[in-house]
This record gives C-alpha cells, structure tokens and sequence, in this order.
C-alpha cells in the first residue's frame, strides 16, 4: 500500500494521462497510486527506458509486449510521433498531461540561465499542451525555479501566459508588483512542496505547477493543495531499519571477510545493532530526515550521496555517505558493511528513501540505477497532488481521493505574507558560483536542489 494508507482509486470512468520527461518513473508511480491510467510515458535516457519497460507492464492498458515498445524518445518530437498518432486523442479528451521537465536551467547548484539553457524543455511541454488541451497539466521542477522568485519571475509570467492562452485557468497577478508579491500570487498554482511532508524520509523540496483548463472547472470545483499526510514524519530508520536488517543478517556471526568471526572480532550483527542504536537517536533528535539525494549528470564518474554537508548528517544516522553499496547479492562486507562510520546504502535503499515500492526494478549498472533514483520525483508526492488533481476531475470521489491528507486551507489557495517570509532563505547562504566544471547539476533529468 501507498505511504498515503489509500488503497488505488478505481473510478467508473478511468482518468488518462500522459507522461513526459518520464524519467525511471517516480511521478508515474505516484500518479499510477492517484488513480491514473497511462496512455504513453515519453522519455529519452535509455536507461531509465529500460526501467520502465520492466515495470509498466502490469499497468491498466499496458501489457508486457507494449512495455516493450517503449523507445527513447525527446519530448520535442512527441507531437509528430507515431506513439501519439496511435492514440488517436482528440483535444480536450485527454484528463491529464504531467511531466518533470529537466531541471539543470533552474537548479540552485547550476548557472540557472532558464529559458537560455538549451536544456529547458518548457516551451515543448508548452507546446504539447496546447495541441492536446488537457483537462489539468502538472509540471514539476526543482525549487530553484521558485526561489529567489526575482531569478525566474519573468520567464514563468511567460509560462503562465502561455498557458492561460490555451484556455487554462491562471490567477490574477501585477507584473509592476515586486516579485515577491508576484509570486505569492501564482502560488494558487505554483508551489514548492516537501517530501518530508509526505511520508518521505528526505528533505527534498520541489516546485510544482498545476492548472485546469477552463473547460474542465464548469461545475465549479476548486483545486486544493495537499499540504502534507497526516500521521507523523517518516524517518530514514523507519523505512531502511527491515532492508539494513537483512544486509546484515548475511553476515550475522561472520567478519568483514564474510569468514566465521572469532572472539572479540565484529560481526554483522553489531554492524546492524550499532547502526540500528545511532539511527534511532537521530530520529529521536528530529534528524532522522535524510538529506537531499543527488542523482548527478552522466557526465561525472561516481556516485555518493552528495556533498559535505550532507555526509556529515548521513554520519549522523551512521551512514557512509562515500559511495554506494554493491546489491546485497553481490555484498563485498569489508566495503559495504563494515566501515568505520557506518555501512553504506544500496540502490534499492536509496529507492525505497525516495519513496518507490520496493519492487521496482531499476535497470543498469550500479551507478546509472543510482541517477534514476536520485534524478526522480518522489512518488508519495506525486501521489498527493495526483489525488487533488482527480477530487477535481472526479467530485465524487473527493472524500476516498483525500483521506489522509492535510489540504491547504489559506483563502484562495494562497499563503499570507507572512508565510511567504518563511519560505524564503539566504542567497549568500546557499548559492556559491561555480564552474562548468564544477556544477554537479548534469544533464539528465536534476540534481533535485
């Protein structure tokens, strides 16, 4: 079952969607547990093709032979694509069009040249979504696209113009306004959203943008933010303590050299309980949250989990934060297990950190399953603003669509003034300039900052 509690929704009249910048799937997980059926999910990294082709095919309308079919595909020859001649839509009939557009041309760790980066697949989105009309459109990014809302404000007047041109609904706002108040408007559509807030057990904050065209809110509903789930905040032991566990117990009476341990030599099980006694105190300290994971580019050898500050709280959970651990199969205990400040993660636990079912399988080599992990979009968080978009398109269902669930209640679906000084942070305090060299940002889907 979901991190929600909500079992799969199954409506009378099935909600469609369509999925670009599909990546290894994290958005079409959560909109999958929403309650949407896929018509296509388009994107390029061959890698992350392959992981979708190996998971999808169970999906309602999809088989394992059309799963198969998938192919590497840029968004910007989608329109002109035989996949999307096949479907036959029609404007108007698709429900949903949702996609996590590439995030190096906003990414607080980039050069954040926007709308000049030739990486910035807006204006193809954009453009899909004119031809097709969607009933609702989510498009979700880092949050460098939001903050300091002076950086981009412009070019999202011009996102949200393009929009309301198709026919979807945008709010009111005073480009002679400072930025800030300009952003405060556009927050009824246009929010940073934290996973931690969603059963997440990682400070990962994402800026979504979300909007119904006119024809679809003829009855008047209104669109409500999820604000988070109820219950308390997931915490990296909770989730990772059964996967460490059974790490461990393969080398439960046996050494770093997986050989039976002698006397006074550590074994697998005080790896495991030293570990399990470091994570709890954190969590019980209120820093049993992890940090960000940094997917990276193809571009950069290696993986770990992300720069110094980050290790230093990973430490605090006793984790290695160095590198990345071999899958448990293939576990080398010397460099797995048994470090000095802790064992290190595998692939799949940085997935299940993320937030994904643990049987999603993840194709490639260590470190290229690693990026589709760390480039993608939490599924618990796509879920929850899946379920707002569907009790919209689906009245009825409102109550089963949003149990479980804290919604925005400031008038309008905006945050008061007051809130919006909160959310701001230190310019000086968090962006660095750094060189091409440097920006560890890539090129494949973002570097999740």
């Amino acid at each position: 079952m979901p991190p929600s509690g909500n079992e799969r929704p199954q409506f009378a009249q099935p909600l469609t969607s369509i999925e670009i910048c599909a990546g290894a799937g994290g958005q079409a997980v959560g909109l999958h547990n929403a309650g949407f059926d896929h018509l296509a999910l388009v994107e390029w990294d061959r890698h992350a093709v392959s992981t979708l082709r190996a998971n999808v095919g169970d999906w309602p309308g999809w088989t394992p032979e059309k799963a198969r079919e998938i192919e590497p595909m840029d968004v910007r020859d989608f329109l002109e694509s035989q996949t999307l001649k096949d479907l036959d839509l029609k404007p108007g009939t698709l429900d949903l069009l949702a996609g996590g557009v590439p995030c190096p041309p906003f990414s607080l760790a980039g050069k954040r040249l926007g709308q000049d980066d030739e990486r910035d697949l807006f204006p193809a989105a954009l453009e899909i979504i004119d031809h097709l009309k969607p009933r609702a459109v989510m498009i979700e990014n880092v949050r460098g696209i939001l903050e300091p809302p002076e950086f981009f404000i412009e070019y999202r007047q011009l996102i949200l113009a393009s929009l309301q041109k198709s026919g979807y609904v945008i709010p009111e706002f005073d480009i002679t306004q400072s930025a800030k108040s300009q952003d405060i408007a556009m927050r009824k559509v246009w929010r940073r959203l934290n996973a931690k807030d969603f059963g997440v057990p990682q400070l990962r904050p994402r800026a979504i943008l979300v909007a119904f065209h006119e024809d679809a809110l003829k009855d008047g509903q209104e669109f409500r933010w999820p604000v988070r789930i109820t219950g308390d905040e997931a915490t990296v032991f909770e989730r990772l303590d059964k996967t460490m566990r059974e790490r461990c117990k393969d080398f439960w009476d046996k050494n770093k050299w997986g050989e039976p341990a002698k006397p006074g030599e550590r074994t697998g099980r005080d790896v495991y309980l030293d570990w399990r006694r470091d994570a709890k105190k954190a969590a019980a300290l209120g820093r049993g949250v992890a940090p960000t994971l940094v997917g990276g580019s193809r571009k950069h050898g290696g993986a770990d989990l992300g720069p110094t500050r980050a290790k230093r709280a990973w430490e605090a959970m006793r984790i290695n934060a160095m590198g990345l651990a071999n899958d448990r199969e293939n576990c080398d205990p010397e460099r797995d297990l048994f470090r000095e400040a802790g064992p290190m993660l595998t692939v799949e636990q940085t997935a299940i950190i993320q937030g994904f079912p643990r049987h999603w399988d993840f194709q490639g080599k260590k470190t290229a399953r690693y990026r589709q992990v760390g480039n993608a979009f939490p599924p618990p968080v796509a879920e929850a603003v899946g379920r707002a978009i569907a009790a919209v398109l689906r009245p009825e269902y409102r109550d089963e669509l949003l149990a479980n669930y804290v919604l925005d209640s400031s008038a309008e679906g905006r945050v008061t003034e007051d809130e919006a000084q909160q959310m701001e942070f230190s310019l000086s305090e968090n962006l660095e300039t750094r060189s091409a060299s440097e920006d560890r940002s890539g090129d494949f889907v973002g570097a999740g900052l």
